[in-house]
């Protein structure tokens, strides 16, 4: 499986993936525990991949995506963004509705 067999794989079969640095546990950046922390908030089911461990993946995703930085969220197979769009949608309340509407939230 190719790299970007292997993307298209994660975002297609899980609701929500965060591509970050680290894990939820031990994030290795600010904007990756920051993003943790919101989706947290949010009650949010949510797989992660952590690039760190993967340099070819985390390579390919920029291209994949065409967003050159880390975290990026992907809800229902659609990149939302980084942390400062999920911080702002957070805030505005649409976050929760996104991730309601595939059914991510822990009841």
């Amino acid at each position: 499986m190719s790299v970007v067999e292997r993307i298209k794989d994660q975002i297609e079969n899980n609701q929500v993936v965060l591509y970050m640095k680290g894990s939820p546990d031990f994030p290795q950046c600010g904007f990756s525990g920051k993003t943790v922390q919101i989706l947290e908030a949010c009650q949010a089911k949510y797989t992660y991949v952590n690039i760190l461990e993967d340099p070819e993946l985390r390579e390919a995703l920029k291209e994949y995506s065409n967003w050159p930085t880390y975290p990026q969220l992907y809800i229902g197979g659609e990149l939302v963004g980084g942390c400062d769009i999920v911080t702002d949608l957070y805030q505005k309340g649409e976050l929760v509705k996104m991730l309601t509407a595939v059914d991510a939230v822990v009841e």
